[in-house]
């Protein structure tokens, strides 16, 4: 498992600073001067992803935490973020292009990201019940 942690951090690691280059040229080519929720996906991807399966690793050095659920947690964890980061990735998008979108389009956007921040937040959760019963 400590293999699979350093290999999901340094993935995301990459795409990370594909985000951040593509925030920065895509809205320098488009002129665009506003705030763009393109700007949080470096960030994002940087803790919920590098940062998160880093410290994940050292969990399993330390606490040899991973057990039979953890392969389906992770499946929900990588989804959740993913679904995240294209909610983001959409509205900042829609941001840059200065696009009107219908209420149901706005709200299925912002639909999107919230899915994605609940499948998130859900599996942190129960990797953290797993830490915590191999830590005590």
């Amino acid at each position: 498992m400590l293999k699979r942690y350093a290999n999901a951090a340094l993935v995301y690691a990459v795409m990370a600073m594909i985000f951040g280059v593509f925030y920065r040229e895509f809205t320098k080519f488009s002129h665009f001067t506003g705030t763009t929720n393109l700007s949080v996906m470096h960030t994002h991807y940087f803790l919920l992803g590098m940062f998160f399966f880093f410290i994940l690793m050292l969990a399993e050095k330390s606490f040899s935490f991973s057990g039979p659920n953890t392969k389906k947690i992770l499946i929900v964890y990588h989804l959740g973020l993913n679904i995240t980061g294209l909610g983001f990735l959409m509205r900042g998008l829609t941001q840059v292009w200065g696009a009107e979108l219908s209420s149901g389009m706005d709200a299925s956007i912002s639909g999107i990201a919230g899915i994605g921040h609940i499948l998130t937040g859900v599996s942190i959760l129960l990797l953290l019940l797993q830490i915590r019963k191999k830590a005590v």
